[in-house]
């Protein structure tokens, strides 16, 4: 049986979301309010789902004036039931959320390293799980997962971090395959380090791992095998999520848009 011939789509298409509901996680700062807000200004209903209350009413608060609308949803993603309730009847599906620890692996603590995994790994699979049955009944949706570098190359003291992208690579093309039919795409934004509280958390972590003084982290650690010698910012991200959600990415699917400034080119 042949293919359909989809027609090209016309150049600078602005992204229309209009009518549709997407649900970001970790919306509350960083990357995921930067997705909020982006794809609230295409249309879009959007879910904010963070544990920061405070933090998601700011957010709602900047919606104001943007196409589409932000409506907070306070939620701990280690709640799976509640989690996978939560992204019913989305048609747009963000798994952003994040956390991180920097630890030799003998110090690791177990309990930080499951809690890791549940939010970054877990959760975004009962999410995808919730959210497939009503892209699949309308025959389009789009899945978009916030990884990293970190889901493609691995640093020391990590692990749970890095094992945690790692799978929601796996994770995400395995959706890819299993949507395809359905008109549902799953993909991968994978950033370098990008000026979020998250990294800027990390400095004092990292300058202990290494043992070196805390103003050297940026450029020794983080940067060194960066060409790109700055953090990407968290609205270049929304943008390669926003890319990702509209029709001239339709044949784009299991597959990783890197944005490391070079790290992977060594």
């Amino acid at each position: 049986m042949t293919a359909p011939h989809v027609l090209p789509v016309p150049h600078a298409s602005p992204l229309d979301l209009g009518g549709r509901t997407a649900l970001v996680t970790g919306a509350a700062g960083g990357i995921g309010r930067a997705c909020a807000l982006r794809l609230a200004a295409a249309g879009a209903k959007v879910r904010a789902v963070d544990r920061d209350a405070v933090g998601l009413e700011a957010l709602a608060g900047q919606g104001g004036g943007l196409a589409g609308t932000v409506e907070p949803h306070v939620l701990d993603l280690t709640d799976l039931d509640a989690a996978e309730l939560a992204a019913a009847g989305t048609d747009v599906l963000v798994n952003n959320a994040g956390l991180q620890l920097v630890s030799p692996i003998e110090d690791f603590p177990p309990d930080v390293f499951h809690t890791v995994l549940t939010v970054m790994l877990e959760a975004p699979f009962r999410l995808i799980r919730g959210a497939l049955p009503h892209m699949y009944g309308q025959g389009w949706g789009r899945i978009v997962n916030v990884s990293s570098v970190h889901g493609l190359r691995a640093s020391a003291y990590k692990s749970a971090y890095v094992a945690a992208k790692h799978g929601l690579e796996g994770l995400s093309k395995t959706t890819a395959l299993e949507g395809a039919p359905h008109g549902v795409t799953s993909n991968c934004v994978s950033p370098g380090y990008v000026r979020t509280p998250l990294v800027e958390k990390q400095l004092a972590d990292q300058a202990r791992a290494h043992g070196i003084p805390e103003e050297r982290v940026l450029s020794e650690v983080l940067l060194q095998d960066s060409a790109v010698k700055r953090l990407i910012e968290p609205e270049e991200v929304a943008e390669a999520v926003a890319y990702l959600c509209g029709p001239q990415a339709s044949f784009v699917t299991g597959t990783s848009l890197v944005l490391d400034g070079g790290w992977t080119a060594h």
